[in-house]
């Protein structure tokens, strides 16, 4: 799985620019996280349902992205879970480039970790 990183300019209607691409393929957002840095930029994250189609219609609107593995955890919803999950990828120098909430269903969330060393932190992942 896949997400799409864009940098926008923090100036209105620069998300709805790239939602509206999307949307216009049919393209479904199953996540998004988006934060601005106060220097007049903002960067947002989405994991579409079809990274193909995603890809396709942001080239044609000539938005700017790149794309990262996405590895999908369904962990317990529970103090510290955060803590255990980022610490042992630390512990294994795995660097975190984003991170974020895909859902949450009773005791359970579910997160999408891009990192800088994808191979590593699947094999990591799979042991929570």
């Amino acid at each position: 799985m896949k997400d799409c990183s864009i940098q926008l300019t923090n100036h209105p209607g620069d998300l709805g620019r790239v939602a509206q691409a999307l949307g216009r393929r049919g393209v479904n957002i199953k996540a998004l996280a988006g934060v601005s840095t106060g220097s007049g930029s903002a960067t947002v994250r989405i994991l579409p349902d079809d990274i193909v189609v995603a890809r396709s219609a942001l080239e044609a609107a000539s938005i700017r992205f790149t794309e990262s593995e996405v590895h999908l955890v369904l962990l317990e919803n529970k103090p510290g879970i955060l803590a255990s999950v980022t610490n042992r990828l630390g512990d294994e120098g795995i660097n975190l480039e984003a991170i974020y909430v895909t859902g949450i269903a009773d005791d359970l969330v579910e997160l999408a970790i891009v990192t800088d060393n994808p191979k590593k932190t699947k094999k990591i992942l799979e042991e929570f």
